[in-house]
């Protein structure tokens, strides 16, 4: 009986010390979140081809450590070296167009003044030309009006004496009047019809002078038409002198586009040698020399070791304590469970399945339940992986510390 009660009191403080030692435990786990749906990641740097091409030579093999802008891998630079002769050529070319198009302004400028007045003063003495002409015009006609009259003067004379010889030729048969006065009459009707000769004489000059003077008018009418034709094309020189600058201002345009065919022809002699983006881990080489290669083919992929992170899916009930600066631990498995020290960077803005290739639609169909999980970024403390053991894809199990 002594036993058994000894044995009773002893059970008292061992029960204690199980309760205090499970409240304890419980107190412990409380304040930590853990998951092991968890991985390393980090950022994959694609190696692509800009330029199309034969691979000359492979710098790199799988796995290599590089620095950034070492020459991976080379490609045959002949037709890029071609292109970029042909552009320097053309862009030479476009630079003298224009310069022999700007220099055609100033020229242009000075010529449509010169024409302007130089115009204007031909048209106005072509008018004084076209005046003076038609005067002497006048003129001429004026004094073939007047030889005119004087052939019909000298006409009526010339009939005037014509009829008195007749009388006089009949008076002197009858012995009426004198030989004298018959001899009169005959030298008055020969110098009338001597006048008639000479007045229609006069009218057929002063005709070939009226004819001259229509001629000179009719050609100072057509060297005034042409004036005024020129005045008229010189009032265009402004126009003129604006297209010429337009013309200046394209051949400066084809000057920055043969330019810009220069430095892209550069860049794509450039782009022959690919370079290594960022410093890291050469991985998944497709490349190899001979390849023929497109531009934006894929060649190998540049793993920075310094930059990776834990990626950790927490289940959505255990996000409510969780936020950002928060310390915690990961194990990874690949190193037997060795602990590395991090602290939460931030929570994703959506779950997972948001984020899939075919997100879960719950308005349709029976609705199940399922509690969603939650991408938490995961950064290591400084000097934590000092060594660059880590690698993107390691499974880990992650642990934070929420209290």
């Amino acid at each position: 009986m002594a036993k058994l009660l000894r044995a009773k009191w002893l059970l008292i403080p061992v029960g204690l010390i199980l309760i205090v030692a499970a409240y304890a435990g419980w107190e412990y786990l409380s304040r930590w979140e853990s998951t092991d749906d968890a991985q390393v990641d980090g950022h994959i740097h694609p190696v692509n081809a800009r330029v199309g091409g034969t691979v000359m030579s492979v710098n790199v093999v799988e796995n290599q450590r590089v620095d950034a802008g070492t020459i991976v891998a080379q490609l045959d630079s002949r037709d890029y070296q071609i292109a970029v002769a042909r552009a320097e050529a053309d862009l030479a070319q476009a630079q003298a167009n224009a310069i022999g198009a700007r220099a055609g302004i100033p020229v242009a400028s000075s010529t449509a003044g010169a024409q302007i007045t130089s115009s204007e003063a031909i048209a106005e003495h072509a008018k004084g030309g076209v005046e003076l002409a038609s005067k002497e015009v006048q003129a001429a006609q004026a004094g073939f009006n007047a030889a005119e009259a004087r052939v019909r003067e000298a006409q009526a004379n010339a009939l005037k004496t014509s009829r008195d010889l007749e009388r006089m030729k009949q008076l002197i048969a009858k012995d009426e009047i004198s030989q004298q006065q018959y001899d009169a009459a005959v030298s008055a009707a020969d110098a009338t019809h001597a006048a008639v000769e000479s007045a229609q004489a006069s009218v057929l000059q002063v005709e070939h002078e009226v004819a001259a003077a229509q001629a000179k008018r009719a050609q100072s009418q057509a060297d005034l038409q042409q004036a005024e034709a020129e005045a008229q094309a010189a009032k265009t020189a402004p126009q003129q002198v604006t297209i010429t600058r337009a013309q200046a201002q394209s051949a400066d345009a084809r000057v920055q586009l043969a330019q810009a065919a220069l430095d892209q022809s550069r860049l794509n002699l450039e782009y022959t040698s690919i370079k290594a983006p960022v410093a890291g881990i050469v991985s998944k080489k497709t490349v190899e020399t001979g390849q023929v290669v497109q531009s934006g083919q894929p060649l190998m992929a540049i793993i920075p070791q310094e930059d990776i992170w834990v990626t950790a899916n927490f289940k959505e009930t255990q996000l409510a304590d969780m936020h950002p600066g928060q310390a915690g631990t990961v194990s990874v498995d690949a190193f037997g469970g060795r602990i590395f020290n991090v602290r939460v960077d931030s929570i994703a803005s959506a779950t997972g399945a948001k984020f899939s290739l075919l997100p879960p639609e719950n308005a349709t169909g029976n609705y199940v339940k399922v509690v969603q999980r939650v991408p938490v970024k995961l950064v290591f403390e400084k000097g934590e992986d000092s060594e660059h053991q880590l690698r993107p894809g390691m499974s880990v199990v992650a642990k934070i510390k929420v209290k």
